[in-house]
């Protein structure tokens, strides 16, 4: 199986970006505008769903509808890839949010121990349009979205089997439409899908879909591509036009078209991006890192750097903002190995034992 290296490293650009960006809100505010520049570049995040629509099609297009229970099978593998880390980290915060609601804690931030909104994180709804603030762990919006994704993939295949890629042009243009008609009617909180966290299903399947017709156009393109640079070049360049506030629609065009120049180019020669190799274990760990790091922001940020380090001055922000990432990071290798694999084992190794045992009780006695 090919390792599409690119791609992963910005997924993994991706999370760590948001967690930097996250981690910056406790830095002393002459150093706010770093804070600032970040929050231009959230926009990459769409780039996040791309490439996850890109690897699904790629590797489960031709499965997921391959015949009775297979669909099944698809849905209970992924929900063992994301679910066990994302119960764990949602239990902290409800735990927290208990500590807050008798008192034993304080909150700046109203919303987030809000437990009306706790059966939507449960059943990872919570970006499905149905809140209006996010809470507990706030960055799940995006595992939600993930979810909803997975839900809808194979409405993707069937219209990719009866319509080609003309027909996912015309499935993520409808969506998109859709989310204008929303925006302008006021529904969405933010004002804007672009932006928004709270229907973020919708603009993540859009972009989805996008990743998707990536994945079958590039693998079959006969355009003989080999070189990289031009795929880093319209990366680097979205990332510009992102942080100059040109246009969120022609950062998400330079993004798709970014995504699709680096799987043809990866795809006709693979061994020009082995520099990246050596990041490939932080690269499989960019959800873990992207989801782990709120917990780690509670404790390192909230309580010992805002608590205890800083009213001493004992040491610079930035010396200390190194050390919380180092943490993320080593405890998503740890939690990958030891904890998220074995348990999505598991997960998958009952469901296999309860078909196997359906099926033994309804064949006929011999």
């Amino acid at each position: 199986m090919q390792h599409f290296r690119i791609l992963e490293f910005w997924r993994l650009f991706a999370a760590v970006g948001v967690m930097t960006f996250h981690f910056l809100r406790y830095a002393p505010a002459d150093y706010r505008w770093a804070e600032e520049s970040l929050h231009r570049l959230l926009p990459v995040m769409d780039m996040f769903f791309m490439i996850s629509g890109f690897l699904i099609m790629l590797h489960h297009g031709e499965s997921v509808l391959s015949g009775a229970g297979s669909f099944r099978r698809f849905i209970v593998r992924r929900f063992a890839r994301i679910y066990p880390l994302y119960l764990a980290t949602l239990l902290f915060f409800v735990a927290l949010g208990i500590a807050v609601n008798l008192g034993y804690l304080t909150s700046g931030w109203v919303d987030r121990f809000n437990f009306a909104y706790l059966p939507h994180n449960i059943l990872l709804i919570q970006s499905w349009g149905l809140v209006e603030h996010l809470s507990f762990n706030y960055v799940a919006w995006t595992l939600s979205s993930e979810w909803f994704c997975y839900l809808m993939f194979p409405l993707i295949v069937v219209v990719f089997r009866w319509l080609g890629p003309g027909g996912l042009v015309a499935l993520a243009s409808i969506a998109v439409l859709l989310l204008e008609a929303f925006s302008a009617a006021g529904w969405v909180p933010e004002g804007s899908w672009l932006k928004s966290n709270s229907w973020a299903a919708f603009r993540a399947f859009a972009d989805f879909t996008v990743g998707a017709l990536i994945a079958k156009v590039a693998m079959t393109a006969r355009w003989p591509l080999r070189s990289h640079l031009l795929a880093w070049t319209i990366f680097f360049t979205a990332l510009v036009v992102m942080y100059l506030k040109v246009s969120d629609y022609l950062s998400l065009a330079l993004l798709a078209a970014a995504v699709f120049l680096a799987a043809l180019a990866e795809r006709n020669n693979p061994a020009a991006a082995n520099f990246l190799k050596p990041l490939h274990p932080l690269g499989q760990v960019a959800f873990g890192i992207y989801l782990i790091h709120p917990v780690v922001e509670i404790g390192l940020f909230s309580l010992v750097w805002r608590t205890l380090l800083e009213p001493l001055g004992a040491i610079p922000f930035f010396i200390y903002w190194l050390f919380p990432m180092a943490v993320v990071m080593v405890v998503a290798l740890a939690s990958n190995r030891w904890f998220e694999r074995p348990v999505g084992r598991a997960i998958v190794g009952w469901h296999e034992g309860a078909l196997l045992a359906s099926k033994s009780t309804l064949e006929p006695a011999q």
